[in-house]
């Protein structure tokens, strides 16, 4: 997938005058926020579960190596074959050529973020074969040539009426318009691409370390039809997905939906352990697992360990203003939200993301309902200080900055200027009690005016009221 974060702010201007997009995300931020929170308020213990949650993706980090080498044996003794993937281009390698071998014309897929993340789409369908997108959301904006716009929910940004014209355009048949019609319909079209893939490739939600399986939740059961159909199973995953033990994946799960979705549990869980045995019914004759790295590594042994314990739940992006005002395409990469204003420059780089640590109001939600706690709004803030470092900040703003620094660390010439710059405010405003335009804060006053204060500061008022001068 083409990288398009450098236009962030061209494309969130868009993203806010789109009718129908904001539609979609008022619908969507009413429901997840409010389900959440339900499903959380129901269990007693989730404050604890998260808790838990952190310190166990920390050990896992600290003994990743451990753990990996620990699931390659167990995948290797179940049948399967586990490959290695140092970045994107070696991961669609090795995928491309298990595909070649098996000379696969047509080629299922599950919802994988990490295949959106390497780019395997394009290379599959690049290499000739027909690649189909089995969960609804990703089938969806798949017909409409776009890339997901959510890593939980990719066609959340569409409204029904589009999803309408999109099958009515794509499926020749009389436009549908009840939800249930609809998912009937697409069912109807993906029933036959299931029985003639044969490639059927899934993400992986978890990996355990103790037992060689690969985890996948969906609602819609077509994870499962795509790993037991198909003549070859692929399993693509990031490293940090591997987990010890079935009971530690367990206690993620109890997390996973909750923070997502708002339900108590995904409606599939399942865990797929090596190529079919002599005597089950259904399965793939062959079983791959490809781990990629892709700058994981190097995101272990540095400052933004703790962004390795996402568990890809969207939680933040859903309770993020930010977001929610301008949707997943406007942060131009596979992970939109606070979660990928942190992975994107990580892996992209900070000169192709410069926006993203930036598009944040630094409100705490997103760390607030983090089922591991991630402390993303540090996370952002460290990457802006290192564009500032690397001077890759405006001239402008770190002159500003700067400025502003030498003041701070000089107390009383920081409360003589907040003194003089209060009173010009409430000098300027006097009239109205608000300010309509301001000198290098377009950004603000173009589309909302800026409350004028009262002519004293904080500190002032506080002795004031406390009788001290």
């Amino acid at each position: 997938m083409e990288i398009r974060s450098r236009e962030f702010k061209q494309r969130s201007v868009f993203a806010i005058h789109d009718a129908n997009l904001q539609s979609a995300l008022d619908r969507a931020r009413d429901g997840f926020i409010g389900t959440r929170a339900a499903r959380a308020a129901e269990l007693p213990e989730f404050e604890q579960l998260r808790e838990e949650a952190k310190g166990l993706k920390n050990h896992i980090l600290e003994h990743l190596d451990h753990y990996l080498e620990k699931y390659e044996a167990a995948v290797t003794a179940a049948g399967g074959h586990v490959h290695w993937a140092r970045d994107a281009a070696e991961a669609r390698r090795i995928v491309l050529e298990i595909c070649k071998r098996h000379d696969a014309k047509t080629v299922t897929k599950g919802k994988s973020m990490i295949s959106e993340e390497i780019g395997l789409n394009e290379a599959l369908i690049a290499n000739g074969m027909e690649v189909v997108e089995t969960d609804l959301g990703e089938y969806i904006i798949q017909l409409a040539e776009e890339p997901p716009s959510h890593i939980i929910a990719p066609a959340v940004h569409k409204t029904k009426k589009q999803i309408t014209e999109l099958f009515a355009a794509h499926h020749d048949r009389p436009p549908k318009t009840s939800v249930p019609d609809l998912v009937n319909e697409a069912r109807e079209m993906l029933r036959g691409k299931f029985f003639a893939a044969d490639v059927g490739i899934t993400g992986g939600n978890f990996l355990i370390a103790e037992t060689g399986s690969s985890v996948i939740v969906t609602n819609e059961g077509n994870g499962d039809l795509t790993q037991t159909l198909a003549r070859v199973h692929i399993v693509t995953s990031s490293i940090e997905k591997v987990v010890p033990t079935l009971d530690d994946a367990t206690l993620l799960l109890r997390l996973l939906a909750r923070s997502a979705t708002g339900q108590e549990t995904e409606t599939y869980t399942t865990f797929s352990t090596g190529p079919r045995r002599e005597g089950d019914i259904d399965g793939p004759e062959e079983y791959h697992v490809v781990l990629v790295d892709n700058g994981r590594s190097k995101m272990l042994g540095g400052r933004f360990r703790e962004m390795l314990r996402c568990i890809r739940c969207g939680a933040c992006m859903n309770h993020c203003p930010v977001y929610g005002s301008v949707g997943g395409h406007a942060y131009g990469w596979v992970y939109p939200g606070p979660m990928g204003s942190v992975l994107t420059p990580l892996i992209k780089g900070l000169d192709n993301s410069y926006d993203l640590p930036n598009a944040c109001t630094l409100n705490g939600r997103c760390a607030s309902v983090c089922p591991v706690k991630i402390p993303l709004p540090d996370l952002l803030r460290e990457l802006r200080h290192m564009q500032h470092q690397r001077e890759l900040s405006p001239p402008t703003q770190r002159h500003a900055l700067a400025l502003w620094r030498f003041a701070a660390t000089r107390p009383k010439l920081y409360h003589f200027g907040e003194r003089i710059a209060t009173r010009a405010l409430a000098l300027a405003g006097r009239t109205k009690g608000r300010i309509r335009r301001m000198p290098f804060a377009a950004g603000w006053t173009d589309t909302r005016d800026l409350p004028a204060p009262t002519g004293k500061t904080f500190i002032d008022q506080w002795k004031a009221r406390r009788g001290q001068k």
